[in-house]
């Protein structure tokens, strides 16, 4: 009978592509350009979250409420880039998603919310988190490292 053989990382057959991404994730998220744009986004997603309070409509409880849940969604899901860039810039298109509906929210959501304050403090915040979510995906394009695919650092290897 064989013993069992236990494979260690660095046998690994994609262990210089791993130790490589994971070099270029750590470069991406130290930058003073990323490290801008999630400082400025998770004070977008928490201004999103207490602007109900903060701009005087939290007496209209269907957009206070939505745009509470979707400040604290927002802050979360950009200041988790931070910690793994790699693994969650790919999410930004989500940001995004955040950021547009937030624009739209006014004119959606249930009740009589769509007054100048509400309107406009949901654009320019909405607009804000949209560009800072294309900026965040942009930074991981940016930062990719040749012959990669978005970040992912996948090459094709001989016999695949």
């Amino acid at each position: 009978m064989t013993e069992p053989t236990h494979a260690t990382m660095e046998s690994h057959p994609d262990i210089l592509e791993m130790r490589e991404r994971h070099t270029w994730a750590e470069r991406a998220a130290s930058t003073p350009g990323a490290q801008a744009v999630e400082a400025i986004s998770l004070i977008t997603g928490l201004y999103l979250a207490a602007s109900a309070w903060i701009v005087g409509f939290n007496g209209m409880m269907t957009l206070a409420v939505t745009n509470l849940i979707v400040g604290v969604a927002y802050a979360v899901l950009m200041g988790g880039f931070g910690h793994a860039y790699e693994r969650t810039h790919g999410m930004a298109w989500a940001a995004a998603l955040l950021g547009v509906w937030t624009i739209i929210a006014p004119w959606v959501v249930s009740g009589a919310v769509a007054t100048m304050r509400t309107i406009i403090s949901n654009v320019v915040v909405g607009a804000v988190a949209l560009v800072l979510a294309l900026a965040a995906s942009s930074l991981a394009q940016k930062k990719a490292a040749p012959g990669s695919q978005g970040g992912r650092g996948t090459t094709a290897r001989a016999g695949r």
